[in-house]
């Protein structure tokens, strides 16, 4: 008798991935990973508590790939460490649309939203680079991050397609406007 092959963890978290980056997150099931994997749905339940605690798996391991696109921006140099932060999210947009639309796309009322590592060092890079407080820091961040958000549903949606470069361009004009308001704000306080 053939040895009985294993389903780990990771295996059903890649294949769910895969289903999702195919055919959306509306396409994530147990059959649907089982039949990615020649499988019964029992391996499933056997590494996961729930399909639920999949999903979350899966969103986590999304959150990760989305973490690394930022780690390769920042390493690349081509842009100063901040704006590296924002041309990832909507490289990311561009380049894994279902995981854009899975992780910042989705309906998210009634989820508890705890401060996400990005977001917070995105607020401790605006505070350092301008010398503001953290709550300016914060609307500030969130202001840019609406339009970068913007411009990467655009990119994940098909809507309208934009060059790098201008991307580039309109993240620095948002970024210099803002500056300019807040810091003139600081100084008139």
């Amino acid at each position: 008798m053939p040895p009985k092959v294993k389903t780990s963890r990771k295996d059903i978290i890649s294949a769910s991935l895969g289903i999702i980056r195919e055919n959306g997150a509306q396409a994530l099931n147990a059959r649907a990973i089982a039949a990615r994997l020649g499988c019964s749905t029992q391996p499933l339940f056997s590494n996961f508590e729930s399909m639920e605690q999949l999903e979350q798996d899966t969103i986590g391991a999304a959150y990760d790939l989305y973490l690394g696109f930022i780690a390769r921006e920042v390493k690349s140099g081509k842009y100063p460490r901040y704006k590296a932060f924002g041309m990832a999210y909507i490289r990311f947009a561009y380049e894994e649309r279902e995981l854009f639309k899975l992780l910042f796309m989705r309906d998210r009322r009634g989820e508890e939203l705890p401060p996400s590592p990005d977001f917070e060092e995105a607020v401790r890079m605006m505070m350092s680079a301008n010398g503001i407080d953290e709550q300016t820091a914060r609307l500030m961040h969130t202001e840019v991050w609406i339009c970068v958000h913007g411009i990467g549903t655009m990119l994940a949606t098909s809507f309208l397609n934009f060059d790098w470069d201008d991307i580039s361009d309109m993240i620095t004009d948002v970024y210099q406007g803002l500056r300019a308001r807040h810091l003139g704000e600081a100084k008139n306080k």
